[in-house]
């Protein structure tokens, strides 16, 4: 009975090691990782960011329905969970590698349509007919909502807000910009922006996504002691 109350003891500390390795990786090393891992935690989410970035940028300019709605991001997402998963990563450093590159992929299309239409989008008039003001549990979410007809009296087939504030009113003139080649749905103009200030916003969660996949394949190698050389175990 003592014997199996040894065993039992001994067996635990091995146990809570392989949890701790499952959850946050089997890194052991002390000290700044090296260099190597650190460059291919980078490249690694530049890819992918660059992936989910560019498959929504490519499926608005194109008219690609399931690449302009996200829908390539995520499967992006996807294969770089994956990939960390095939490199022993920790589960939890997987998880939140992949909500912020879902997220990423998420917030992608509306920028994506932003960057078309600054790159070919064309200017013009509108005037208000009526406006909406949206509700904070509703889909406007606190947002103004106009419906514009163009001049030629045509109603604009989407609302919009970009432009439409508390003080607007039917009548009111208004700035929308349309798609030449008719893939993106017009929205209210905003002075002065281009292609790139389209894209902008989303360079905070592409900096999480880099430091969140650093820290994951740094931590999915577990190196030799300092006095057996700095080699990655089998």
């Amino acid at each position: 009975m003592r014997h199996g109350r040894h065993v039992a003891a001994a067996a635990e500390p091995h146990l809570m090691a392989h949890l701790r390795s499952m959850v946050w990786g089997p890194a052991e090393f002390v000290g700044p990782p090296p260099l190597r891992l650190s460059a291919k935690g980078i490249l690694a989410a530049c890819l992918a960011a660059v992936a989910i970035i560019g498959t929504a940028v490519a499926g608005a300019w194109y008219g690609i329905t399931g690449l302009a709605a996200g829908e390539g991001g995520l499967v992006c997402a996807a294969l770089l969970a994956i990939y960390l998963c095939r490199i022993r990563t920790g589960r939890a450093l997987v998880g939140a590698v992949a909500v912020l590159a879902v997220t990423l992929a998420l917030q992608t299309p509306q920028a994506a349509a932003g960057f078309v239409l600054a790159e070919r989008g064309r200017v013009e008039p509108g005037v208000v007919t009526s406006v909406e003001g949206g509700s904070a549990d509703a889909q406007g979410g606190g947002r103004y909502l106009c419906s514009v007809i163009d001049r030629d009296g045509i109603p604009v087939k989407v609302r919009i807000w970009r432009g439409c504030e508390r003080t607007t009113r039917p009548g009111d003139a208004i700035t929308v910009v349309y798609d030449v080649e008719g893939r993106v749905p017009p929205r209210g103009a905003e002075g002065g922006r281009s292609a790139l200030d389209a894209l902008s916003g989303l360079a905070g969660w592409v900096a999480g996504l880099v430091a969140a996949c650093v820290v994951a394949v740094v931590r999915s190698c577990r190196l030799s002691a300092p006095g057996r050389g700095h080699r990655p175990s089998p």
